[in-house]
This record gives C-alpha cells, structure tokens and sequence, in this order.
C-alpha cells in the first residue's frame, strides 16, 4: 500500500467534526452537572447522588474520547511531517497507529451513548412510575 501526505491529510475535516461533537457533549454535560449540583444542596435526594455519578462516568468518558481523538489528529500530523521527510516506513505505522486512536476515540463514544440513554431510560421509569401511583 502507498501512503502519500495527503492520505493523512483526508482524516483532518472528520476529526476536527468530532472533536467539536465531543466538546459540545461535553459542555451540555457540565451545564447539568452543575444544574443537578444545585438540586443536590438543596435536597440530598439518594437519587440524585446516583445520577451525579452517572454524570462523573460520563465526564470521564467524555474526556477519554477526547484524548484519543487529539491524539489521533496529533498522529496524522506528525505522519505528515514523516511522510516529508520521505520516511514511508513510519509513516504507514504512525499512520495505523492515529486510525488505532481514533477508533478507541470512536468506541468510546459508543459506550458513553450507551450510558447516556440508560440515565434517560431511568429518568423516564422514574417519571412512569409517578404516574402509576398518582391518584385518578
């Protein structure tokens, strides 16, 4: 396989997406962090205790998925930097190593959706079940 500069320059537009998809997940989780943050002073409701550790997983997630999206792009630059100087050995290898990142970046973010909607899921039990036991 032929690897020439512009190949890792191709992952640049996605990874620039992304990250900023990461960021924006990651500044609406802080707005309820601190929202829930509030609620909790006010009433130390067990429940809320859970979901402000749901919350923390998620954040930690969230910045994993941001390290290895960075460091993917970081990978592709220096790549590029490889592949200029005509080292095509370790290009390819720098190369692989930036797609390994990004797809642990990516994996990441699948297990970070999957948490998400288990909290939604419990918020809507939660909401069911008042509705259950609410008088007609």
């Amino acid at each position: 396989m032929d690897i020439t500069l512009t190949t890792p320059a191709l992952l640049f537009p996605a990874l620039s997406l992304l990250l900023l998809a990461y960021t924006n997940r990651f500044l609406g989780l802080a707005t309820v962090i601190r929202n829930l943050y509030a609620d909790y002073q006010k009433s130390s409701d067990p429940v809320l205790r859970g979901q402000i550790d749901n919350l923390r997983y998620r954040v930690v997630l969230i910045r994993n998925m941001q390290i290895f999206g960075a460091a993917s792009i970081l990978g592709c630059v220096v790549c590029m930097l490889v592949l200029f100087f005509g080292l095509l050995e370790l290009g390819k290898v720098l190369f692989s190593a930036s797609l390994i990142l990004l797809v642990v970046s990516l994996a990441l973010s699948l297990r970070e959706l999957h948490v998400s909607v288990g909290a939604l899921n419990l918020h809507l039990s939660a909401l069911e079940d008042e509705e259950r036991q609410a008088p007609s």
